[in-house]
């Protein structure tokens, strides 16, 4: 699949449930030890209910004396705080290396999502809103940490719990269990029946959720616009409808869960009243099962009775966490299993140094099925000419840098790259020759330095400030009081157009390109800037090929040659 549009998908459990087991192998051994632990710990927590229930039988047979009635509580004392102190142990570590777990195998997921979507084609990540894959790369990994590390122990915990108290209760009175074993079927209908209605709940929250959150990323990004045209009302009453839906996905979640858990806990209660009458008719008539079932037993046993109800009760609970973190590995599937349009091939080359040659041999592209952009376009490019582009809006010019960089692949023709086709050779050997300067220059968050040098460590001052000079950026640093550490705000905001550019020219320069892509570059700046771009560019048209697509004669007068589409 290409996209996520056609690859998005309702997906069985057994699916979700087999690739999120996956993700625990590299952590086998632990998990084990931490589930031996489990089952050490449930041992551990059934002992006291049964040792009570001997004690009172022990405290109210008058055939025992009392002197020895005062060592069986004293050795039962120091018997429990033993029993307890090694469970509480023993749960300390299970509970922290199962977190370690938990939280090892998010890092990666969130990494692997991350790493996936940098690997996705331009035209399949902007078929997205960013909103959507921000809710994929946090909330949606962080809804399966829960599960790792809480629900599925949990829920593998009160199962063996439950299994537990069945041999223990059968032990004590055969009858009796097999009569709470009826109530089985029941509960596994009724979970059934939750199933199906909780996780159509559940697709809704996070469809909406990722709706609420994409419309919330593009409008806040949009705001300067929305109150330029006096658009707030209007944004705030779809606001309103969209944040509606999602209460109403919730609330429908709600009410499903606010069936299934009453209805569970009033199983409990029949049970617990049956259980008791026939507990206590059983000792009335000195009935014996594997042993005598005296009081003290029916005390062990309204315990273990209370205990096993409540396992189920958690479960209710524990399997509405895991539909919701089923419907959330859903959607950072349909990411994962996106094929990316562009890809390298196993043996694509690596292009170590690129002199400079480029030359289309009927290209054909499209953007949209049979909405052809290009069709049959041939030109060459030499090393170190100064190449530029011009035509009407929609012609097609920014189209060819883009392919040039290969962010799209064409659909007929070739695009030779120093006579190897561009489809052979390994992108981002291709892309660190490539120094692209774009009309709508992105800036991140953090110091200018830190924009000019793309965050590289490698790079020296020296080298940033040398850079900075070239392309006439130095002056207006100078002008900063903390000069290059001079914070940048979200997008660039507190600089100008030209301003940007020049840091977009200065980034360019400092990663020495054999190829310089100017895309509409000159367009939104100031006459003042753009007299200190011209002399930039007129520097950098002497270091290495370049493409330039402009609307303004004194851009790409100095041209070699001008391409017209």
């Amino acid at each position: 699949m290409k996209d996520f549009k056609e690859y998005t998908r309702e997906r069985p459990d057994s699916e979700i449930l087999k690739r999120l087991i996956a993700y625990l192998k590299p952590h086998k051994k632990k998990f084990i030890i931490t589930m031996i632990l489990m089952f050490f710990s449930i041992i551990v927590q059934l002992i006291p209910s049964l040792l009570i229930g001997i004690t009172i039988d022990v405290i109210v047979d008058t055939s025992i004396l009392y002197d020895e009635k005062v060592s069986y509580l004293l050795y039962l004392s120091v018997g429990f705080i033993g029993i307890l102190s090694i469970g509480t142990t023993v749960q300390y570590f299970q509970t922290l290396w199962l977190q370690e777990i938990g939280q090892q195998i998010i890092l990666v997921m969130r990494q692997e999502v991350f790493d996936h979507i940098t690997a996705l084609g331009l035209d399949q990540i902007n078929q997205v809103p960013v909103g959507k894959l921000v809710t994929r790369v946090t909330n949606d990994t962080n809804t399966l940490s829960q599960m790792y590390t809480d629900v599925a122990a949990n829920l593998i915990r009160n199962i063996v719990y439950l299994i537990g108290i069945i041999i223990v209760l059968g032990f004590i009175n055969i009858k009796i269990t097999v009569f709470i074993l009826l109530f089985l079927p029941v509960v596994l209908v009724a979970t059934i029946i939750f199933r199906k209605y909780s996780r159509t709940a559940y697709r809704q929250v996070r469809s909406n959720v990722s709706e609420i959150n994409a419309y919330l990323s593009e409008h806040l990004s949009g705001m300067k616009i929305i109150q330029a045209f006096n658009q707030e009302e209007k944004k705030n009453q779809t606001f309103r409808a969209k944040s509606k839906a999602l209460n109403k996905s919730y609330m429908k979640e709600i009410y499903v869960f606010g069936i299934y858990r009453p209805l569970m806990y009033l199983f409990s209660i029949i049970g617990t009243i049956i259980v008791l009458y026939l507990g206590i008719v059983d000792v009335m008539n000195g009935a014996v099962y594997l042993v005598p079932f005296t009081a003290g037993l029916l005390f062990s046993f309204y315990n273990y009775i209370r205990d096993f109800f409540e396992p189920i009760l958690q479960m209710a609970e524990q399997f509405n966490m895991l539909q919701n973190a089923f419907a959330s590995a859903e959607k950072i599937f349909d990411v994962l299993d996106t094929v990316p349009t562009i890809k390298d091939d196993d043996d694509a080359v690596k292009l170590e140094s690129f002199k400079g040659s480029i030359v289309f041999e009927d290209v054909w592209f499209y953007y949209i099925e049979d909405e052809w952009v290009l069709k049959g376009v041939s030109f060459e490019v030499k090393p170190d000419e100064v190449v530029a582009f011009v035509g009407a809006t929609g012609s097609g010019k920014s189209t060819i840098l883009n392919l040039i960089v290969r962010n799209y692949d064409i659909q007929k023709g070739r695009i030779l790259i120093d006579g190897i086709d561009i489809k052979t050779i390994h992108r981002a050997s291709l892309r660190q020759h490539v120094g692209q300067m774009l009309q709508d220059v992105f800036l991140f968050s953090g110091t200018i330095k830190d924009n000019i040098t793309l965050f590289d460590q490698a790079k020296t001052d020296e080298e940033v400030v040398e850079a900075s000079t070239y392309v006439g950026l130095d002056p207006f640093i100078q002008t900063l009081s903390d000069g290059y550490e001079h914070k940048v705000l979200e997008r660039g905001n507190n600089f100008s157009s030209g301003q940007r550019q020049l840091i977009s020219f200065a980034r360019t320069i400092l990663y020495q390109p054999s190829l310089m892509i100017l895309d509409e570059a000159t367009a939104n700046i100031d006459s003042e800037t753009e007299s200190i771009i011209q002399e930039s560019l007129e520097k950098m048209m002497s270091i290495s090929t370049m493409l330039i697509v402009a609307h303004r004669l004194s851009t790409i007068q100095h041209s070699d040659k001008i391409i017209v589409l």
